[in-house]
């Protein structure tokens, strides 16, 4: 019997008896196929009869599609793939048991259903899920995708793209059965996405979805995940619908956690094409937010994911994912198994499954089998035939997809020493995920991206073998360059500190060989640094010199440097720029802040952008115009992220800005074990106006100058003198060695462990001019006799030994601090305070000791202003520029080189102090992070003072220039001033001959242009009464006026 006759006995018979013939037609239609056949247009016609007459004619066609799927045949499954949409239609018919029946037609497709052909599929199911539908065939369109999803996951997930506003709609759906299928069906999508950031927060998704209520609190479920895994269109599609309500609900809160959300997953988006298709969602919801937001730093979040989505829409739009072409994925299948063109239907069904692997970027071979195989074989084709046409036609989709497309290398002649795919991770942030590294030996390769993004960390993984697919060190050498130098090691010479590296050793390198090198770098006996000089001795640029003299030794095949040109002057600088230059079958790999460096030494340049590294032929120039935004990189200005120094307090009897607050007169200072000064004939003074750069060549005495000044050294030649109530900060040129023993340490907790004793800083460099010697500390022991006044002004006399200054301090009538002291043996009650005066005459001891009280009353005056609080401490680093989450969650092993030095500066600042002394700050900040360095500097109220060979940044901000420049004779450094330090020299100048400061006739600023100074003539007693009834009678019309300020004013002094 033909088909079309089994097909009228099934439509014939009623119950059992329909059901047998069914069977009778399945088994018919699997031994013959359906090619050439009408019975699919037949059973097609019969379910589209109409009337409530017809029911059973349309059962009949349900139960013999049914029975023809549960028999199926690879042939006849792409035929009957045509009769879906009317089963479904069916679900809702007004016929009871044409509803039974399509419902087990409905669960048969399930099962016959291939997971390769859901592209069409799900294209039936989502035409049924619509509103206009009946709810019976929402429901079972629903259930069937759910079905699908089971069976076929990694098939199922490129739909839900498509799939979900159809879906958020089921599932906020007024009838309950849609509702509950919805719900159940989503639970199922959503585990598609295979993304194990996010399965643990898909429930809530679920429950959102039918509840907006809930936004904010899933919001924040999402907002708190670390996103480590590749982020797909499905994960995306997943989110979408969430963040949509979320930027909709215009909080500024909520927005900035939707921005954070885009904006961690974004980077995950490997082919940034298939974010293409949110975009039109989620763009000018983010666009807006980044107008609307009221809070700055949301509104700047919302910026800075919108900024990062158009540069993934840029990529998406310049790289396109090549979708397949039926007519051409055709041709591949008709010319690869001739046999299955004699099927239309059936290759049209084949090429749907492979332009569905296709697009899905699914090219595993057993995939590809599944879809094919069985099709060509029950088209007569022997399987193994079947499997080599498969291959065939793999191959050709693949090509055809754009997938085995690679840059051309232009100098395919050098070595390639390294060619890896890898993923970099520091603590649980992700810096790089599944990129790639290509290496060519001789190549210099400059290394950019935004502070933070894990330029040192790549480089460091690198040399200690952490970076998957790197070759081992046996095939390629690697060896890391950095200047810094170990607390445990600082007693070394030079030679002993290259000869105590492993690398070293394992090297078998002698200590002639190790002489020899450093000389080849300048290490010589007439030099400013010798092989057998301590390492502690050794400024910044002969340490870096010291580092590559090392790396040489090593013979490296890639030498990575993190910023090579730190610490160095001009000539230096050159110096490392040359050596790069001339390592011609060498490797290098370079960060540096200085464009110059990039420009002349890069011959490629790495990239490190949303967590992808690229390669890119040429200097920075080069690099700039294909990538305009990397200009930033190195303008000193800032854009959204700005620094804030804590302004300085009040100093009693301090009213001019002018003031010197700290001196050195005629100060000389010689290093132990040497015969001749580094520094000589030094005279300076610091106000809270100062803005200094102090400059010269490396080893020229710069720090040795500071540490003078600051009291970390005392000169065997001339004076210093601080204001007692001044507070200090000083930033050593290395002061990362203060953090690393506290690296298990947040920045929060830090500063609050460094500063919990008041008054003290447990990290406060350990001062000469406030330590006694063993000498000191023997006189001590014996008696000391004090004369002083009594409440009534008589004299008396004190006679014991000095247990300690007791740390209290006050002013006499003479506005003289006096000094409590303890007495050995004495109780508290024979306590007395001692004037400053009387203290200085028993010698330079005591004022060590009354130097320690006065640093004390210092930093206690601010910790007045602002206590030790976890908030507080937040907000100083925040406004030094590191995140609150760096700065209170983060602990400091896991930052980088610059959030490092933020972190330094915050715990300086802390103390508020009037001055700050920064030597080499713009060491490891990137431009932007200058940029706001350079304003918070303009805004302080305090004085500063800066070593630093970067000239742009100095330019800004200094007006006087201290130049240390050693005698070419005596080799002994001596300061040239500049600018307006030129007064302040003048000023000592005639301090030392005249003994008065008031008597200075002219100041010379920066230009060298004359001023003349009015001459101070001191008051008479007459002039002063008259002067302080004229000052009465101003303050008594209300005008805030000062008597001392308005003396200084009209040209007198007391």
């Amino acid at each position: 019997m033909s088909h079309s006759d089994l097909f009228k006995k099934v439509t014939a018979g009623d119950g059992d008896a329909r059901q047998a013939a069914a069977n009778e037609l399945a088994a018919a239609v699997k031994a013959s196929g359906l090619k050439g056949s009408p019975l699919v247009g037949e059973i097609k016609a019969a379910m589209e009869a109409q009337g409530k007459k017809d029911g059973p004619t349309r059962a009949a066609a349900m139960v013999a599609t049914a029975a023809l799927c549960k028999e199926h045949t690879p042939t006849t499954e792409a035929h009957l793939a045509a009769l879906l949409g009317e089963v479904l239609n069916s679900l809702s018919d007004k016929v009871k048991e044409v509803q039974v029946a399509a419902d087990a037609a409905v669960k048969a497709y399930a099962e016959m259903a291939n997971g390769a052909a859901l592209n069409v599929l799900v294209p039936v199911c989502l035409e049924n899920m619509d509103s206009t539908k009946k709810w019976q065939t929402v429901v079972g369109a629903l259930m069937l995708l759910g079905e699908l999803a089971d069976k076929a996951p990694s098939q199922m997930a490129p739909h839900l793209t498509d799939l979900m506003p159809s879906m958020t709609s089921c599932l906020t759906d007024l009838k309950a059965q849609v509702k509950e299928q919805a719900q159940v069906t989503m639970k199922k999508l959503l585990d598609t996405v295979g993304n194990k950031d996010i399965e643990k927060v898909l429930d809530d998704l679920i429950v959102n979805m039918m509840d907006p209520t809930k936004t904010e609190e899933t919001v924040h479920k999402y907002a708190g995940i670390v996103f480590v895994q590749v982020v797909t269109a499905a994960a995306l599609a997943a989110v979408t619908p969430l963040l949509k309500r979320g930027f909709q609900e215009r909080k500024d809160a909520l927005s900035r956690m939707c921005a954070k959300i885009v904006a961690n997953m974004s980077k995950l988006v490997e082919e940034p094409a298939e974010a293409l298709v949110f975009m039109p969602q989620i763009m000018p919801l983010l666009e807006k937010a980044s107008e609307e937001v009221s809070d700055p730093e949301a509104r700047g979040v919302c910026e800075d994911a919108l900024e990062q989505m158009n540069r993934i829409k840029k990529k998406g739009e310049e790289r396109p994912l090549r979708k397949a072409e039926a007519d051409k994925m055709k041709a591949h299948i008709t010319g690869a198994a001739s046999k299955a063109g004699d099927d239309p239907v059936l290759v049209d069904y084949i090429c749907t499954m492979c332009c569905a692997l296709t697009d899905s970027r699914m090219f595993d071979f057993d995939d590809w089998e599944e879809a094919t195989v069985p099709y060509f074989v029950a088209c007569g084709v022997d399987e193994a035939a079947a499997k080599t046409a498969t291959q065939t036609i793999l191959d050709a989709a693949k090509n055809d997809s754009g997938i085995n497309d690679e840059p051309v290398d232009e100098d395919e002649d050098a070595e390639e020493l390294c060619n890896c795919k890898f993923t970099l991770a520091y603590g649980t942030k992700i810096l790089l995920f599944n990129t790639d590294m290509r290496l060519k030996r001789g190549y210099r390769y400059g290394l950019l991206g935004k502070n933070d993004c894990g330029k040192t960390t790549l480089m460091r993984s690198v040399a200690e073998g952490k970076v998957e697919g790197f070759p081992d060190p046996s095939e390629v050498r690697t060896v890391f360059v950095e200047a810094d130098i170990m607390g445990e090691k600082s007693h070394l010479t030079c030679v002993e500190y290259v000869l105590d590296d492993p690398a070293i050793k394992a090297a078998n390198i002698n200590e002639e060989m190790v002489t020899a090198q450093l000389n080849a770098v300048g290490f010589h006996e007439n030099a400013a640094a010798r092989p057998n000089d301590a390492v502690s001795t050794l400024s910044g640029g002969w340490r870096m010199k010291l580092a590559l003299a090392r790396a040489m030794l090593q013979k490296a095949d890639i030498l990575l440097l993190d910023e090579p040109t730190n610490h160095l002057d001009v000539m230096n600088v050159k110096w490392v720029q040359d050596y790069l230059m001339g390592l011609k079958n060498v490797t290098s790999i370079f960060t540096s802040h200085d464009s110059k460096t990039l420009e002349r030494v890069a011959t490629h340049i790495l990239h490190i952008q949303d967590l992808k590294l690229s390669v890119h032929k040429g200097n920075l120039t080069d690099f700039v115009k294909e990538y305009p935004p990397a200009k930033s990189y190195f303008e000193l200005k800032a854009t959204k992220f700005t620094m804030a120094f804590p302004q300085p307090g009040f100093i009693e009897g301090v009213k001019s800005k002018g003031k010197a607050l700290m001196k050195m007169e005629g100060c000389a200072w010689t290093y132990p074990k040497n015969t001749k000064p580094t520094v000589e004939g030094i005279t300076v003074q610091v106000s809270l106006s100062s803005r200094v750069a102090i400059l010269g060549p490396n080893g020229a005495g710069k720090s040795t100058m500071i540490k003078l000044l600051i009291g970390e050294n005392i000169p065997q030649i001339g004076n210093v003198w601080k204001h007692p109530a001044v507070r200090v900060a000083y930033v050593a040129q290395h002061a990362f060695h203060l953090i690393e023993n506290h690296l298990t340490k947040s920045p929060n907790e830090y500063i609050r462990w460094r500063y919990e004793v008041p008054g003290e800083d447990k990290e406060a460099i350990k001062k000469a001019t406030m330590s006694l010697t063993e000498e000191e500390e023997e006189i001590l022991k014996k008696d000391i006799t004090f004369e002083l006044k009594d409440e009534e002004g008589k004299m008396y006399k004190v006679k014991g030994v000095l247990d300690k200054l007791t740390g209290l301090r006050r002013q006499n009538k003479q506005k003289e601090y006096e000094y409590q002291i303890k007495w050995v043996g004495k109780s508290d009650d024979a306590n007395v305070y001692v004037p400053l005066g009387k203290l200085e005459k028993q010698g330079k001891l005591f004022m060590k000791l009354v130097k320690v009280v006065d640093e004390k009353i210092a930093a206690m005056q601010g910790m007045y202003v602002r206590p030790l609080t976890r908030e507080n401490v937040e907000k100083q680093l925040v406004d030094v520029g590191l995140e609150a989450e760096y700065a209170t969650h983060t602990r400091m092993g896991a930052l980088s080189g610059g959030q490092k030095v933020k972190v330094v500066f915050a715990a300086a600042l802390w103390n508020q102090p009037h001055l700050v002394l920064l030597d080499e700050p713009t060491n490891y900040l990137d431009r932007e992070s200058l940029g706001a360095l350079a304003g918070a500097i303009e805004s302080f109220e305090g004085g500063v003072v800066i070593i630093s060979h970067n000239e742009e940044f100095t330019k800004k901000l200094c007006k006087e220039t201290w130049l240390m420049e050693k005698d070419e004779e005596t080799g002994i450094a001596h300061l040239n001033l500049q600018g307006d330090a030129d007064w302040m020299q003048q000023a000592l100048k005639q301090v030392q001959e005249k003994g008065a400061q008031e008597q200075i006739s002219e100041m010379v600023d920066a230009f060298g242009n004359k001023t003349a100074v009015q001459q101070k003539k001191k008051i008479s007693k007459a002039d002063l009464k008259k002067f302080k009834k004229k000052i009465a009678a101003r303050r008594k019309d209300g005008e805030e006026v000062y008597t001392d300020e308005e003396l200084e004013a009209a040209g007198w002094i007391l």
